[in-house]
């Protein structure tokens, strides 16, 4: 399985926040995708060049989000039963409140039920 990367976008606006040229957006949604799996079913290895999902089906307000660590925030999303019945999900993001993407991570998928609610959390360390 991969590891969650941050991408280039993210890690120049982090950049230019501790210069003080910019603030840096908070993290907002998150975006869900079915393209972080090969067509035989094996996780794709993502690179931190990669600034979009593969295939984003669905974006969502974080449900919430909490302080692990000096490094480490974990950020949850809560999709209802009727949210995105019958998908695929194998790839997540972290969207900030400007849009960009700034932390995925692929995965096996995740066949999502109508009749089942599900909470995904992704980690965002440094």
């Amino acid at each position: 399985m991969s590891a969650a990367i941050t991408t280039i976008k993210s890690k120049r606006k982090m950049l230019l926040a501790r210069a003080g040229a910019a603030t840096l957006p908070p993290i907002t949604k998150m975006a869900f995708g079915n393209g972080g799996v090969d067509a035989g079913g094996a996780v794709i290895e993502l690179t931190e060049e990669q600034e979009n999902l593969k295939s984003e089906l669905y974006r969502k307000d974080i449900t919430k989000y909490e302080i692990v660590s000096d490094t480490q925030v974990t950020y949850y999303c809560h999709l209802s039963e009727s949210e995105l019945i019958g998908e695929r999900i194998s790839e997540l993001a972290l969207v900030d409140s400007e849009g960009d993407i700034v932390t995925i991570k692929n995965f096996r998928v995740k066949e999502k039920d109508g009749d089942f609610a599900f909470t995904f959390k992704i980690n965002d360390t440094m």
